[in-house]
């Protein structure tokens, strides 16, 4: 009965450890980028789109950009922009 206590124990221990770890990096993960998008942003500038070369008209993509930071709360960003 005694290995089977210490054996419990070791289960409970290591269980518990592995929840704490995974939280830590979960909370340093999240910290790291809202510290990054804090601090580091980018502007837009036109995208170049498809084979064609045509750039982005500028009302175009400030829509886009205004329609992102709407529905994500200023938390979302427009990286590229491809034409299909």
């Amino acid at each position: 009965m005694e290995n089977m206590d210490e054996a419990l124990t070791l289960l409970a221990i290591g269980m518990i450890m592995v929840f704490l770890i995974l939280t830590l990096v979960v909370v340093v993960g999240n910290l790291v980028i809202g510290i990054t998008n804090r601090y580091i942003r980018e502007t837009l500038t036109p995208v170049k789109g498809g084979d064609r070369g045509k750039s982005i008209q500028p009302r175009k993509l400030a829509a886009i950009a205004a329609v992102v930071d709407v529905i994500t709360r200023g938390k979302g960003r427009v990286d590229t922009i491809e034409k299909r």
